[in-house]
């Protein structure tokens, strides 16, 4: 294994920061009470009740494999490419269901189109870096 750029360790530990606010913002998501529910705005809980099970379940691979990556990333572990790819996937899935298939597209906000933009982006660089590392010898 060959020495890494010192950027290197502060940038992964960014993409766990990210990863980990992806599993919070699932695991918030996915915990709402019936009550919680009835409480959003009309365009919000239709947007809500409109996602397929597959969407969510997609959600949770980007997030979940998402920062495993990014700590394989951290421990220099060739198991983080495979995982970024499946955080990637799941990334791709999930835009799939909310901006192709959901009824309620027209009521999405323009800021989720752009949130979701950067999710991909990053999604696409964190496999990128794991490729280069990879290539580089910085992964065991």
């Amino acid at each position: 294994m060959t020495a890494t750029p010192k950027w290197y360790l502060p940038v992964t530990i960014l993409a766990l920061a990210w990863n980990l606010i992806g599993c919070f913002a699932y695991l918030k998501d996915v915990m709402l009470t019936p009550e919680d529910v009835a409480r959003m705005d009309a365009a919000t809980r239709a947007l809500y009740e409109a996602r397929p099970a597959w969407s969510v379940a997609a959600t949770a691979i980007a997030v979940w494999a998402g920062a495993a990556g990014s700590l394989g990333l951290i421990l220099r572990r060739r198991w983080a490419m495979p995982l970024l790819l499946a955080s990637l996937a799941g990334v791709i899935v999930q835009d799939v269901s909310l901006f192709l298939l959901g009824a309620a597209t027209a009521q999405i906000p323009s800021a989720a189109f752009i949130l979701q933009g950067l999710v991909l982006l990053i999604a696409i660089g964190l496999v990128l870096l794991a490729r280069r590392a990879s290539a580089s010898g910085w992964l065991a």
